[in-house]
C-alpha cells in the first residue's frame, strides 16, 4: 500500500512540475519542490516497510525512530563542537590512562601539556618520533633523548649502521649508545625539529627516555604533585 502511495506522490509531483513549467509550485521553486516530493515519497516508502517489519505496531516503531534520531543528532552535535570538546577528552584520557599527555591550553601564551604520574611513580608520555608513536619516561637526569634499539628502528633509523661510542649510565649500569639526530619529535601539539638523541644497545633499556635534548628546548617544565607541565 505504501509503495503505491509513494508512487502516487511522485506522479502527482511530476504532473505539477510539468504544469508549472519553469515556475514555482505552491510558492516553492521547482527544484525545492521536486526534492521535497522525492523526500516525502521515500519517507512514506520506508515508513511502510518499517511498519510491516514491526507487525503494524506503530508505538515501538515510533520509539525506535525517535531513539535513532536522538543518536544521530547527538553525533552531529559532537562533530560540530569537536574543537571545543578535544581538551575535555584529553583531560578525561589523562585521568583514565595515567602517563598520557593532554593539551591543557593553547593560546597567545603558547601551549601547555600536562602529564600525569604513572602508578610506578614515573612520568611517561606518548612521544612522536619521526611520526611514529613511542612511549617514553621523562628523565631530567638524561642529557639527551635515549631510544631503545627497537624504538629507534620503528622510528625509521637504520640501526645496522650505528656506531656505539657514547658512554651512558642506565639502571642496568654503564653501557654505550650511538648518537643520532631525529627529524621531528612531538608531544601533542608541541613539535621540535632536528633533535639530538642516543640509541642504546639492545636490552640496555626497558623503556626509551625523554631527556634534556628535548626538554631544554621548551619554554619551561614544572613538576607539581602528580603532574608534570610542559610549556612551549
Amino acid at each position: 500500500m505504501t509503495s503505491w502511495l509513494a508512487l502516487f506522490i511522485l506522479a502527482l509531483a511530476a504532473m505539477l512540475l510539468v504544469a508549472s513549467g519553469d515556475g514555482a509550485v505552491a510558492g516553492i521553486d521547482s527544484w525545492t519542490f521536486g526534492y521535497a516530493a522525492a523526500g516525502l515519497a521515500l519517507l512514506v516508502y520506508l515508513s511502510g516497510g518499517l511498519l510491516a517489519q514491526y507487525g503494524g505496531r506503530a508505538g515501538p516503531m515510533f520509539r525506535d525512530a525517535v531513539t535513532w534520531l536522538a543518536v544521530g543528532l547527538g553525533l552531529i552535535t559532537v562533530y560540530a563542537y569537536r574543537d571545543d570538546l578535544m581538551p575535555i577528552a584529553g583531560r578525561v584520557a589523562g585521568e583514565i590512562l595515567p602517563g598520557s599527555a593532554m593539551n591543557i591550553e593553547e593560546g597567545a601564551n603558547g601551549v601547555e601539556i600536562r602529564i600525569r604520574k604513572r602508578l610506578d611513580g614515573h612520568f611517561a608520555a606518548k612521544v612522536g618520533v619521526n611520526g611514529k608513536p613511542i612511549t617514553m619516561v621523562v628523565d631530567t637526569g638524561a642529557s639527551s633523548i635515549v631510544l631503545r634499539l627497537e624504538d629507534a628502528a620503528d622510528a625509521g633509523i637504520d640501526t645496522s649502521k650505528l656506531s656505539y661510542n657514547a658512554a651512558v649510565m642506565t639502571a642496568n649500569g654503564r653501557t654505550y649508545a650511538a648518537r643520532v639526530r631525529l627529524d621531528k619529535v612531538t608531544i601533542g601539539p608541541v613539535e621540535k625539529r632536528n633533535v639530538t638523541a642516543l640509541v642504546a644497545k639492545k636490552g640496555a633499556l626497558h623503556q626509551s627516555l625523554l631527556g634534556m635534548s628535548f626538554l631544554s628546548r621548551l619554554r619551561s617544565y614544572e613538576f607539581t604533585g602528580d603532574f608534570l607541565t610542559l610549556r612551549s
